[in-house]
This record gives C-alpha cells, sequence and structure tokens, in this order.
C-alpha cells in the first residue's frame, strides 16, 4: 500500500482535503513509494489561521519557556537521527552518512535556537537626559513562513524554524513535495517535546501553496532556499504584498588553486566538494580555477580519485554517492555533458551512462569531469546541481579572480594555497558572501550567518546566526521619563522635548 503523507496543521495529521497529490519517488529504484497531499489555498488558509491564533499566546511566552522545549525538542531530534536520516535516504537518494551529518548540521541551528537569550537581550541607555532612559528591545514578527528545497529536507527547515519560533514567532513550513516525510517527522518531535499547538505547522504542495503564503496578509516574513529565478520571483511577490524576505538562490562555486597549493589536498577537497550528495548542493564546488602550469597534474590527480568512488543506494553502508533525485533530473545533468564537447570542453569522465546492476530503473548518474572548459559553455554558465565538475585555465592570481568575480553568482568561493598574503587578498577581493581559505565548502557555523551575494541573495538578511535573529524580530526603542517623587508637578510644557 503507497503511503500518504498529509499536512500537519494545529498540532495534528490533517488529511489532504484538496483531491491533489503528488509522487515521491525512491531514487535507487525509481518506484513511487508515497504520495503527498497538495494543499489548497483554503488549506494554507488554514494553517496561517491554526499559527495566527497559537501567536497571541507564544509571542508573549517567556523565553524560559521556548527554550526549555527546544532543548526536549533537541535531545528528541539527537535521539532519532538516524530515522529523520533513514527518510532523507528513502526519498533524496543520499548515503546515510551524508544523510546523518545532514542532522547534524541542523542541530547545530537548534543549540544556537536553545541560546537565544543572548541575542534577544535588547540595550539600555540610562540618564540620557534628566531622569530619561531609552531601551532597545526585539519583538516577534507573528506568522512567518519557510518555503524549502529538496537537496536538504532537514537541515534547511532547521536553519529556519528554531530560530524564528525561539524569537516568539510562529510557523508555516512548505517543504519540497519530493522527499516531505521529515518535516512531518520533525513536527511530530516538536509536539512531543510539548510545542503549543499551531506554533509549527507543515503545508505541502505545489505553486498553488506557495503563492497562497507569499500573498496571504497573515504571513509576516518568508524565508526561502533554490534557484535563483525561483527566488527572484519570490522575493519580488513577497516584497510586493509588504512582506520581510530572505531568498537564498543558486549558485556557481569556483575554487582557485595557486600553483604554490598542496595539489593532493586540493585535488581531495575538490572531489569532495563537487561529488560529495551527488553534487545537489548549493554549496558544491562546480567550477575549480587552476593558475599557472599545474592544471594538468591537478586534473589528474582529481580524475585518479573520482573514478574511484563508489556510487549506489543510499542506505548501502559501501555506497559513497547516490543517484539524483529524479529522472528528469538525471537527464538534465546529462545534457550538459552530453553537450560539452560541441562547446569546446574536453570531456575527460563521461559519466552519463552509468547505472547499478539490480537498480537500473533508478536515477542513476556517474561521476563527470571537463577540462577546459570556456566561459561560453552552458556547463560553466548554468547551475547544473549534479556530480559535475568544470575546470577552467588561468594564466595569474589575478585572471583567475577577475573569472570569479564575473559570475552572476556570488554563495561561497575558495582559495588553495600556502601564501597567506595571497589567501587575505582574496578573502577581501572575492566578490561572495561565504569564502574558505584551504576549506572547499565554507558553510557557516550555526552562530555565524549564511548568505551570498549578486544574483544567490535576494533581500538584506543573510540565514540563521546573528542575521536570523534580526529577520526574525523588529526593533522597538521606548525612550521613558519617570517623575522624581520628590519634585512638585511641573505643569505643562508644549515646547519641543529637550535632551540637555
Amino acid at each position: 500500500m503507497t503511503k500518504i503523507v498529509n499536512h500537519w496543521i494545529g498540532g495534528k495529521s490533517v488529511e489532504g482535503a484538496s483531491g491533489a497529490y503528488g509522487p515521491v519517488t525512491d531514487p535507487a529504484t525509481g518506484a513511487v513509494t508515497t504520495k503527498v497531499a497538495f494543499a489548497s489555498a483554503e488549506e494554507v488558509d488554514a494553517a496561517v489561521a491554526s499559527a495566527k491564533d497559537a501567536f497571541a499566546a507564544w509571542g508573549q511566552s517567556s523565553l524560559a519557556q521556548r527554550t526549555t522545549i527546544l532543548f526536549r525538542f533537541r535531545a528528541l531530534l539527537d535521539a532519532h537521527r538516524d530515522e529523520i536520516a533513514e527518510l532523507i535516504t528513502a526519498e533524496h537518494g543520499k548515503v546515510h552518512s551524508d544523510a546523518l551529518g545532514e542532522v547534524a548540521r541542523g542541530l547545530e541551528i537548534v543549540d544556537l535556537a536553545c541560546g537565544i537569550n543572548v541575542q534577544l537581550k535588547g540595550e539600555l541607555s540610562t540618564q540620557v537626559a534628566s531622569r530619561v532612559d531609552v531601551a532597545a528591545i526585539r519583538q516577534p514578527l507573528g506568522v512567518v513562513a519557510g518555503i524549502t528545497p529538496f537537496n536538504f529536507p532537514a537541515m534547511v527547515p532547521m536553519w529556519m524554524f528554531p530560530i524564528a519560533i525561539a524569537c516568539g514567532n510562529t510557523f508555516v513550513l512548505k517543504p519540497s513535495e519530493k522527499d516531505p516525510s521529515a518535516s512531518v517527522r520533525i513536527a511530530e518531535l516538536l509536539s512531543e517535546a510539548g510545542l503549543p499547538d499551531g506554533v509549527f505547522n507543515v503545508v505541502h504542495g505545489d505553486k498553488v501553496a506557495v503563492d497562497r503564503l507569499l500573498e496571504h496578509p497573515d504571513v509576516k516574513a518568508v524565508s526561502f532556499v533554490g534557484s535563483t529565478p525561483i527566488a527572484r520571483h519570490i522575493h519580488a511577490t513577497a516584497s510586493a504584498h509588504g512582506k520581510r524576505v530572505q531568498a537564498l538562490g543558486g549558485a556557481k562555486n569556483h575554487m582557485l588553486v595557486l600553483p604554490d597549493a598542496d595539489l593532493d589536498a586540493a585535488a581531495d577537497a575538490a572531489v569532495s566538494a563537487a561529488y560529495g550528495s551527488a553534487g545537489e548542493r548549493c554549496m558544491a564546488i562546480s567550477a575549480v580555477v587552476a593558475v599557472g602550469s599545474i592544471g594538468d597534474t591537478l586534473v589528474e590527480k582529481i580524475r585518479e580519485r573520482a573514478e574511484k568512488i563508489k556510487i549506489g543506494p543510499g542506505n548501502d553502508p559501501a555506497s559513497e554517492m547516490g543517484p539524483l533525485i529524479t529522472k528528469a533530473h538525471r537527464d538534465k545533468v546529462a545534457s550538459y555533458v552530453a553537450g560539452a564537447a560541441a562547446e569546446g570542453c574536453e570531456v575527460v569522465l563521461d559519466g552519463t551512462g552509468y547505472t547499478v546492476e539490480g537498480f537500473e530503473d533508478g536515477h542513476w548518474i556517474g561521476i563527470s569531469l571537463l577540462d577546459r572548459v570556456p566561459t561560453t559553455a552552458k556547463a560553466y554558465q548554468d547551475e547544473i546541481f549534479g556530480p559535475v565538475l568544470c575546470v577552467l585555465r588561468a594564466g595569474t592570481y589575478e585572471e583567475g579572480l577577475a573569472l570569479i568575480n564575473a559570475s552572476p553568482f556570488g554563495n561561497g568561493t575558495a582559495i588553495f594555497t600556502r601564501d597567506g598574503g595571497a589567501a587575505r587578498r582574496f578573502q577581501l577581493e572575492a566578490e561572495a558572501g561565504m569564502v574558505g581559505v584551504n576549506v572547499p565548502i565554507p558553510v557557516p557555523v550555526g552562530y555565524h550567518s549564511f548568505g551570498g551575494w549578486k544574483d544567490s541573495l535576494f533581500g538584506d538578511h543573510h540565514i540563521y546566526g546573528n542575521d536570523g535573529t534580526h529577520f526574525y524580530t523588529r526593533g522597538k526603542v521606548v525612550t521613558t521619563r519617570w517623575p522624581d517623587p520628590a519634585d512638585a508637578p511641573a505643569g505643562v510644557d508644549l515646547g519641543f522635548p529637550r535632551n540637555h
């Protein structure tokens, strides 16, 4: 019998009422294992109404109450991390160890939310004038929404909702319809931890659900992670409806390798960063820029390592890389490799014909490596979101930097070198929101914020860290004067308030 994933509204599972469902496949077999209910606009309204009702009490609850519940949730999440990882593998396809790593990175943000007290302290200035004090405080917004992608069905929602609810907001999550089960299990754990009904809600669906969240008058802010075209649409539409928006878009992350770099370490990093999670990461390294005469040696070292990667079902402990999320995505990724030679690329490895014995209907693709890639090639210009690594050549550091900065994307970048001066220049001159020095995937720890520049971010706030706290709260300044009990009434003064 096919499993059905329902919505989570008001602290309980709610069957879909629209009659519309989407298929969820096991990427390793290609078989449809699950149906997920697609919400109508009315069902989204019900979730928002539940969140709005819950905000009346949750927004006034004490920090101690909120953090106590989050501590209990953290313990439950830790105890069930294997179970959630298995759900991710079954619907996304990534190997179990990678899925466990995803849960661990989500836990970092739960940790941050458990200690949100420090970020919400506010400020106080006393005696700014005679018996006048000024206090700055931060208050929750109300109902906020998160729209999250398929590639990290547990981690990316946890980049949003723990901080949002710790700050006193209520939350409506619209996860990817391709792998929805992890979000519902997380909702169950939140309920088990004691989170009041309606504080966290999950509605599944497609554009109908998304558009209703973007226009709903009771949704005060929208967080999004996904492709650049959709991020741009989310930002424009939600902003036009008066909402705060943080919309994280796509990427084409470059790794600059200087001639003095440890080439073995650089090759190890390039392989793990390009092919980990089958390249379905917004922080994947998809372009290596080899500077000077090291290009041939570096490409050979990458090829040697890439050919040894074990590809297979994500629940097989021997597998290092799993399948892609859908057959349509697999075919799109393959098309970039198929057309690469005609665009001037040297195809070092072509993984498009790869399959796994016994799992022939899975969404398989092997490792592809393209060398001497011109910047005009589609494989370079587009975010492929698959296990395809492009190697470009540059004569100098300046040429390589100019190439990187010419990209319309600015999510992350990295430099590999032994030269501290060059690294320092790069971290200041690279036009990207996150920079790694001998670190290929510079995703910040939870207490620093994640976000890119240029077409990789729409909105003024990065996600999680201090930016997350500021995004999910709004500032208020209170100026107070109390009369001294020893003073007689001063009478009425209609003049402009005096500070001195």
